[in-house]
């Protein structure tokens, strides 16, 4: 069995799947993080961001937060009122708004797989901030006759 040593490892990173062609050309790739790790040198979503820079580390993560807050938003939220005039009109908007929520929830699903534990915790967190004001029953008034619950999840819609 051979060994696994630095260089051997050195060797898989340079090879790119298109042939063999050293990466000496592109010094600034990097290897993609398969566990969770610390630290603001991270891709997240788009090659070179945030870059090195501290401040720009900490754009990513707000931008990550309102990405999961803004789909927690679109699915708790009825933008599209009962009994509309036009159905038709209605059932766009509210094909737009679903197809919208989905993309914003894949896109916190690949910033995620960036692997950093910052990113995860700022998507975790604005889920959690996005449920706790529109999802859950902690700012909305009780109704008048509670009816038989079947979940303490919401539908993922509910337009």
């Amino acid at each position: 069995m051979e060994n696994m040593n630095d260089d051997h490892m050195h060797g898989m990173m340079n090879n790119k799947s298109d042939g063999g062609t050293a990466t000496a050309m592109h010094p600034h790739k990097m290897m993609m993080h398969m566990t969770f790790f610390w630290g603001t040198d991270a891709q997240i979503l788009f090659s070179g961001w945030p870059g090195t820079r501290t401040g720009m580390y900490v754009l990513a993560l707000i931008v990550v937060f309102l990405l999961a807050f803004t789909a927690e938003f679109l699915s708790h939220s009825q933008l599209v009122k009962p009994g509309s005039a036009n159905h038709v009109t209605a059932s766009l908007v509210q094909t737009l708004l679903h197809a919208l929520r989905v993309g914003l929830a894949y896109l916190v699903m690949l910033a995620i797989m960036s692997f950093n534990g910052g990113v995860f915790l700022a998507a975790v967190a604005g889920h959690f901030l996005g449920f706790l004001l529109f999802g859950s029953q902690v700012f909305k008034k009780p109704p008048a006759a509670v009816p038989a619950k079947t979940s303490d999840l919401p539908p993922p819609m509910s337009c």
